[in-house]
């Protein structure tokens, strides 16, 4: 028997299947460059979930996601790759620096938390492809209730003298139902936009009140979120707007009504449960032992409260009980300082895998600049369209641009690609300030002017520093 994905299509979840992890890794080459041994590891993961997914429950239970730690410096696409991949799944993904949260006890965000963020976001992912399938309706449905308003009943209603009474009534519904296509038509072609009805709208305010509790935010919104609909009712108030304003008002509540929140909750549950990707970055930075003073003093703590989440339990949401022992956890960090070794021998038990992932190189910086599908130069090049300039880049510019960005990651912090954005924006600073003024509507970078902009800044190695 095997266990699909809630709430993907047949088409998707054929498509998914049918990546091999050569293909993935293929797909991720699309967007971040280099880094193979990471892409391998997270394309064999995200084959294994697939597999998975077609045995027998009972054998399905038992096999755990084998976590990952991604070791190198800032800015070589290690969160790139896991949203990449979550995106290429259709996974419910978040991102959480594991420095954000402090040991039960603290003042902090704990960790179980992460699970009620990543609930959320699969509630709006889930919610978003129910809103694909009712879009239609629920804009038939606003536009009869439009028309309502726009043609009280009775209205196109034409007494004649000589008839009897049923062919009156029959002319008065024939004018009408005249009247109203009428007026349909004039409503999907726009004309109508700028009219003025009257509509009856729900008041989303609630009275202010402070509640003081020693709990944490996130179980206190749990009951709050869920009590204050029941509390104080939803009072409704008639409001006058616009045609084209109140349609969409009433496309949003006609959607609300067709989507029924108990089968999203539902699956956004099981598909937390089953597909759910949290990417742990920063782990380097709660890795080592106490020092016993200091801001430092709850590190330990953190790492034996993230254990119990990431070996699996049940974390209690607002949308019910919520396993985690099939969510994939994917860490990250520099270990400049620590070493994976440093986490406590538990935690380093439930993250088999792990990958170091490269510096980049020149080569590597002048192919971000222009491979991936929204490489910096694409961007750049894109966004001065808008204003009528055609910006063409100089291979040598380019190689000057990935040359500038090597020198300066060796000589101060290693930032990685990062580092591209300052250069770049540095080069360009001219060029997009003048944009709208300028009278050549075509400009070639070239090497010296790439030289040309950068040269004062590179050869003060203070303001280097400073600015790039």
């Amino acid at each position: 028997m095997a266990i699909y994905l809630p709430g993907t299509s047949e088409e998707e979840q054929l498509a998914l299947d049918e990546l091999t992890p050569r293909e993935i890794v293929s797909e991720l080459d699309k967007y971040v460059v280099g880094q193979h041994a990471a892409k391998r590891a997270v394309a064999i993961a995200l084959r294994n979930r697939m597999r998975r997914q077609k045995l027998t429950p009972e054998l399905a239970e038992e096999i755990i996601p084998k976590n990952i730690i991604m070791i190198g410096p800032t800015g070589v696409g290690k969160t790139e790759i896991a949203r990449r991949l979550a995106k290429l799944a259709n996974s419910p993904f978040l991102k959480v620096e594991a420095s954000k949260f402090t040991e039960v006890g603290y003042v902090g965000r704990d960790v179980e938390s992460m699970i009620r963020d990543l609930v959320e976001i699969a509630i709006d992912m889930v919610r978003e492809e129910k809103l694909e399938d009712v879009s239609d309706k629920a804009e038939l449905n606003a536009e009869e209730r439009l028309l309502d308003l726009l043609l009280p009943s009775g209205v196109g209603f034409a007494s004649r003298g000589d008839g009897s009474q049923s062919d009156q009534h029959q002319l008065a519904g024939e004018s009408s139902s005249r009247t109203r296509e009428k007026l349909r038509q004039q409503l999907r072609e726009g004309k109508l936009d700028d009219r003025i009805v009257e509509l009856e709208t729900r008041e989303k305010s609630f009275p202010a009140f402070e509640i003081i509790s020693n709990q944490g935010v996130e179980e206190m919104d749990v009951n709050i979120k869920d009590m204050l609909p029941n509390l104080f009712g939803q009072r409704t108030k008639k409001r006058k707007m616009k045609v084209s304003e109140a349609f969409d008002y009433l496309v949003q509540e006609e959607e609300q009504r067709l989507i029924d929140m108990d089968q999203v909750t539902r699956i956004a549950v099981e598909r937390v449960e089953q597909s759910g990707i949290i990417f742990l970055d920063e782990i380097d930075k709660i890795a080592g032992r106490e020092s016993g003073h200091g801001p430092d003093v709850s590190r330990e703590g953190v790492q034996r409260d993230i254990l119990p989440i990431v070996e699996g339990t049940t974390v209690n949401t607002r949308y019910g009980m919520v396993r985690t022992d099939h969510i994939l956890f994917v860490a990250a960090g520099a270990f400049h300082v620590s070493k994976p070794s440093d986490l406590i021998p538990e935690l380093q038990g439930r993250f088999p895998i792990r990958v170091e992932l490269q510096s980049l190189t020149v080569e590597d910086f002048i192919k971000i600049l222009t491979e991936p599908k929204s490489s910096l130069v694409k961007q750049y090049t894109a966004l001065l369209e808008t204003e009528g300039l055609k910006l063409e880049f100089t291979q040598e510019s380019l190689e000057e641009v990935a040359r500038f960005a090597f020198r300066v990651n060796e000589g101060t912090e290693n930032i990685g690609a990062r580092r591209l954005h300052t250069i770049m924006e540095r080069v360009l600073d001219e060029i997009s300030f003048n944009a709208p003024d300028m009278k050549e509507k075509q400009i070639m970078v070239d090497g010296d002017y790439v030289r040309k902009t950068l040269a004062d800044i590179v050869k003060d190695q203070d303001l280097s520093r400073y600015i790039l």
